[in-house]
C-alpha cells in the first residue's frame, strides 16, 4: 500500500511515524523518571517543554500555519484554529503549572490532540485521494491527428484545430474520427460505443454522417468536414467533462460547521472565565488555572477522532466487498440517495452480443452450423457471438464474400451459404420470416433457401432485475438512459423493471437528462448516476454522486466518479446504501454523544467541580467510546 500512496501521504504517513515513536519514547521517559523532577526551580519545566515541543511542530507545523494564514484572510474560527487554541492553551496550562511549582501536565495532551487529529486528516486524504488522477489524461476519445486530402491526392497529417469545414479527411481502418462530417467515398463499420454507448457497431456508407471519437473498424472512408474541431461531438464531451467537475457542490466537513461556532464561544467563555472570577476575587491564579483547563477540555478529541474514523471504518468496509467510495462526503450524500439513473450498456447488460434465440428450434444446431461457416474468420462482434454459441470446429475451403452492409456469402462446389440481414435475403431473392423478439436478426439461407434466423442481443447481468427491485423496494426511482434505439430500451425497460427510460441519447442528451432530474428533485434528495463508459464521465461528474463500473468500466468514467463498483456488480448498490446509512447512525450517536458530555465536562470544569485529571479522563473516555462506536461500521453485511 506504501508505494501506491502519492507523495503527499506517503510525506505526511512518514511524519506521523516519526512523531508517534517520538511522542511514545518521551512520554514513557517521563513517566519512568518525571522530566519536570530532572531541575529544580521556576524553570524546571523547560526540559519537557522542549522535548514535547519538537514532536509538537512536526506533527503541527502545518496545523498552526493553515491557522495562521486563516487568519490573516479573515477566516478565523475553524478546525485549524480549534486546534492551536486547544492544544497551545495545553502547553500554556503546562508552563504555568511549572512555574508555580505544581505537577506539570499539558504537554502530552497538547502533542496527542494533534496526533489523532493528523491521522484523522491522513485517513480523510488517503480515502479521498486514491485514484484520483487528471481526468484529462484519460479522455482519450480526443484524435491526435486528422488526415488532409490536398488538392494533388495526397494527405497530410495534421492538428484536428487546423482542420477547416469543408476538407476532405482520409479516415484508415482503426483510426479514430477526428472531425464530424459526411461520407464522400466509401462504405464502413464504425463503433461508437464509447461515444454514444451503442452497443451495436454502426453501418455506414456514401452519404452518411460521422461524429468525431467513434474508431472506423473496417474500410478506408473518406469524409467531407462539416464542424470545425471546437465545435464538434468530441470537443464538446471534453469541455461537458471540463464544465461538469466545476458544478460539483462538496459536502461542508462537520467539524468545519461546528468549529465556526464551538469555538469562539469556547475561547470567549475561558476569558471570561480568567478575567471576571479574577477582578471580582483577586484570585487570579485559581481562575487562569480553571480557563486553561477550561481549554483543555474544550478540545474536542472524541469528535475530532471519531467522526473521520466512523467514514473511513464505511469506507474501509466498503471496500472489503469491493465498493470504492472516493470519500467521506459521498458517502454522507450517498446515504440520501433516492433516485438512480443508469446508463445501458455494460451496466445494466453486459455490453457484449449473445445468441438469444434460433428460429426453428428443433433446427438450432444445423442452423448454427451454418452461419458458423460464414462467419468464422469475421471479427466483428455478432459474427464473433454465433461462433461462440456454436463451440465447434466448421470445415474450411470455402470462399467467403463480405457483402457491405448486408452479410457475407460462403460458397464451395455447388453449395452457397448466406448469412446476413434482411437486405442480403431480398438482394439474393430468399423469402424469409422475421422472428419475434427485440435485437440484430441473422438470417439464414442455404442454396437459395431459407433455413432459420438467429435473434442476436446484449445480454442482461443476471443481478440487474434483483437489484432494481431491490432499490425500488426502497423507495426510490430507478431511470435508464441509452443511445440505444427506442424498441431495444423498452424491452429492457421492460424486463427488468425500472420505472422510466429514454433512449437514443449522445452524451449531451444524457447530460440534459440529467439536468432536468436534477432541477426537478427536491431540497434533501440526492441523485445518482450508474455508468461504464467514457460517454458517461461528463453525466457522472454533473450528478450528485457518481458510480462507475470498475471491472469493464473505461479509465474516465471512474475517474469521473465518486464511486467505483470495482468488481463490475450492481449488487454492490444497494450493499453500499446499507453502508452509508449505518455509517450515517453511528456519525450522529457520536456527534450526540460527544457534545452533550463535552458540555458537561465544561460546565463542571467552570465551576471548578472537576479538577484537570477527571476532566481530561472523562474526555478521553468519551473518545475511546466514540472509536469503540465507529468500529461497528466495520462489520459483515448481507451481500447476496
Amino acid at each position: 500500500m506504501f508505494k501506491n500512496l502519492s507523495r503527499k501521504d506517503r510525506k505526511n504517513l512518514i511524519r506521523i511515524i516519526v512523531a508517534l515513536v517520538l511522542f511514545a519514547a518521551i512520554m514513557i521517559t517521563d513517566k519512568i523518571i518525571v522530566l519536570g523532577d530532572v531541575f529544580e526551580g521556576p524553570a524546571a519545566w523547560a526540559l519537557p517543554f522542549c522535548l514535547y515541543l519538537v514532536v509538537y511542530l512536526i506533527i503541527g507545523y502545518d496545523v498552526l500555519w493553515r491557522a495562521i494564514r486563516n487568519i490573516a484572510h479573515g477566516q478565523v474560527f475553524d478546525e485549524n484554529f480549534l486546534m492551536c487554541v486547544a492544544t497551545l492553551g495545553a502547553f500554556a496550562l503546562a508552563i504555568y503549572r511549572g512555574v508555580t511549582g505544581q505537577e506539570i501536565e499539558g504537554f502530552d495532551e497538547a502533542c496527542a490532540v494533534l496526533l489523532f487529529y493528523q491521522v484523522g486528516e491522513w485517513f480523510q486524504s488517503y480515502a479521498t485521494g486514491r485514484s484520483r488522477k487528471s481526468i484529462s489524461a484519460l479522455m482519450d476519445i480526443r484524435p491526435d491527428y486528422a488526415n488532409v486530402v490536398r488538392g494533388d491526392g495526397t494527405t497530410q497529417k495534421v492538428d484536428p484545430e487546423e482542420v477547416k469545414i469543408g476538407d476532405t479527411i482520409l479516415i484508415n481502418p482503426g483510426e479514430k474520427v477526428p472531425l464530424d462530417g459526411v461520407i464522400t467515398k466509401g462504405i464502413s463499420t464504425l463503433d461508437t460505443k464509447a461515444l454514444t454507448g451503442e452497443s451495436l457497431p454502426r453501418d455506414v456508407e456514401t452519404g452518411g454522417e460521422v461524429i468525431s471519437g467513434c474508431v472506423n473498424l473496417t474500410s478506408q472512408l473518406e469524409v467531407k468536414v462539416s464542424k470545425e474541431f471546437y465545435d464538434s461531438t468530441v470537443s464538446k464531451i471534453l469541455e461537458l467533462v471540463e464544465n461538469a467537475s466545476s458544478q460539483k457542490s462538496k459536502a461542508e466537513n462537520f467539524i468545519t460547521k461546528f468549529a465556526k461556532y464551538y469555538t469562539p464561544i469556547v475561547c470567549i467563555v475561558a476569558l471570561l472565565l480568567a478575567v471576571i472570577p479574577g477582578i471580582v476575587t483577586g484570585d487570579w491564579s485559581t481562575w487562569i488555572y480553571r480557563a486553561l483547563s477550561f481549554l483543555v477540555v474544550s478540545c474536542p478529541c472524541a469528535l475530532v477522532i471519531s467522526i473521520p474514523l466512523s467514514f473511513f471504518a464505511g469506507i474501509g468496509a466498503a471496500s472489503r466487498y469491493g465498493i470504492l467510495v472516493k470519500g467521506s462526503n459521498y458517502l454522507e450524500k450517498f446515504n440520501k440517495a433516492n433516485t438512480f439513473v443508469f446508463d445501458k450498456t455494460g451496466t445494466l447488460t453486459r455490453g457484449n452480443f449473445a445468441v438469444a434465440k434460433i428460429v426453428p428450434e428443433e433446427r438450432a444446431d444445423e442452423i448454427l452450423h451454418l452461419a458458423a461457416i460464414a462467419e468464422r474468420d469475421s471479427s466483428h462482434p455478432i459474427a464473433r457471438s454465433i461462433v461462440a454459441r456454436y463451440g465447434k470446429e466448421t470445415e474450411g475451403g470455402y470462399t467467403l464474400t463480405d457483402v457491405a452492409g448486408q452479410g457475407i456469402i460462403a460458397q464451395k462446389g455447388g453449395d452457397s451459404m448466406y448469412c446476413g440481414n434482411e437486405k442480403l435475403m431480398k438482394a439474393n431473392g430468399i423469402e424469409f420470416t422475421t422472428p419475434e423478439g427485440v435485437g440484430t436478426v441473422v438470417y439464414v439461407a442455404k442454396n437459395g433457401q431459407y433455413e432459420g434466423s438467429i435473434l442476436i442481443a446484449d445480454e442482461i447481468k443476471p443481478e440487474t432485475k434483483q437489484v432494481i427491485g431491490e432499490l425500488n423496494n426502497m423507495g426510490c426511482k430507478t431511470i435508464m438512459l441509452t443511445g440505444d434505439n427506442q424498441k431495444i430500451a423498452a424491452s429492457v425497460a421492460k424486463d427488468i423493471g425500472v420505472t422510466g427510460y429514454k433512449a437514443s441519447l449522445l452524451p449531451q442528451n444524457k447530460v440534459e437528462e440529467v439536468e432536468k432530474l436534477l432541477a426537478a428533485k427536491g431540497k434533501n434528495d440526492v441523485l445518482c448516476f450508474v455508468g461504464d463508459g467514457i460517454n458517461d464521465a461528463p453525466v457522472l461528474m454533473r450528478s450528485d454522486v457518481g458510480i462507475a463500473m470498475g471491472g469493464v468500466g473505461s479509465d474516465a468514467a471512474i475517474e469521473a466518479s465518486d464511486i467505483v463498483l470495482m468488481k463490475d456488480d450492481l449488487k454492490g448498490i444497494p450493499l453500499a446504501k446499507r453502508i452509508a446509512k449505518k455509517t450515517m447512525a453511528i456519525v450522529m450517536q457520536n456527534i450526540v454523544f460527544s457534545i452533550a458530555v463535552k458540555v458537561a465536562i465544561l460546565i463542571l470544569s467552570a465551576f471548578g467541580i472537576t479538577n484537570m485529571w477527571v476532566a481530561v479522563f472523562g474526555d478521553v473516555g468519551v473518545a475511546v467510546l466514540a472509536i469503540l462506536n465507529a468500529m461497528r461500521v466495520n462489520s459483515k453485511y448481507r451481500h447476496n
